[in-house]
């Protein structure tokens, strides 16, 4: 059975349990062999993080500490430019060969915004491609997104067949959390308390973060 290692970037501004319980579901759901949570350094089509790059990396680290199932994937920190999806699976593709299926996870609102993504054509080439379905969310019905996905759009047994190339839609459980609304309570003086690991929300104390 050929290995697949499971991809999930973002901010993780902070990482919040929606976030875990989504990789470990999609993990579980798509027999993944590992799922890589993927800090991103310099976000190309949003504002920098509030935090630094070493800060959100050392919260995963910690909200993984108990979770064996989920890794932490730290390569574009290590770059000092745009963190492009484009070069990360490009560095793995290189290290693992094509004997694995690399799974780049993303939600539907990534997916319909995929056009504006650094060379977002060749991802297909390098990776397969699982869409979350989220509420409020849909892809156009028309345009380049749409094309790609018609093009495309295989069952989830296919990442088994080939490193790359397939796009797959899966609806894993979705917690109503948002990174942004736990900034702004924690800014706003109000408790994050159960959105996140307790272990980060004690980080998150301990260090004053968000509180600007």
């Amino acid at each position: 059975m050929r290995k697949k290692i499971g991809i999930f970037g973002g901010t993780f501004d902070p990482v919040h349990i929606g976030h875990l319980r989504m990789a470990l579901e999609l993990k579980e759901q798509l027999g993944l062999d590992e799922m890589r949570l993927v800090p991103c350094h310099q976000p190309p089509h949003r504002d920098a993080p509030q935090v630094s790059s070493a800060q959100r990396a050392e919260m995963l680290r910690i909200a993984l500490r108990d979770c064996p199932e989920l890794q932490l994937d730290e390569r574009e920190l290590q770059r000092d430019k745009p963190s492009y999806t484009y070069d990360t699976l490009l560095e793995l593709r290189a290290e693992l060969g094509s004997e694995v299926s690399l799974v780049l996870c993303m939600g539907e609102d990534a997916f319909a915004g995929l056009p504006n993504w650094y060379c977002w054509q060749e991802l297909t080439r390098l990776a397969h491609i699982v869409v979350i379905a989220r509420p409020g969310w849909a892809i156009p019905d028309s345009g380049d997104a749409r094309d790609l996905l018609n093009k495309h759009e295989r069952e989830p047994k296919y990442l088994d067949y080939e490193p790359a190339g397939s796009i797959v839609l899966q609806s894993p459980r979705l917690l109503p959390i948002s990174a942004t609304e736990i900034r702004q309570q924690i800014h706003a003086g109000t408790s994050a308390q159960f959105l996140v690991p307790d272990a980060v929300w004690n980080y998150i104390r301990a260090h004053d973060l968000y509180i600007k």
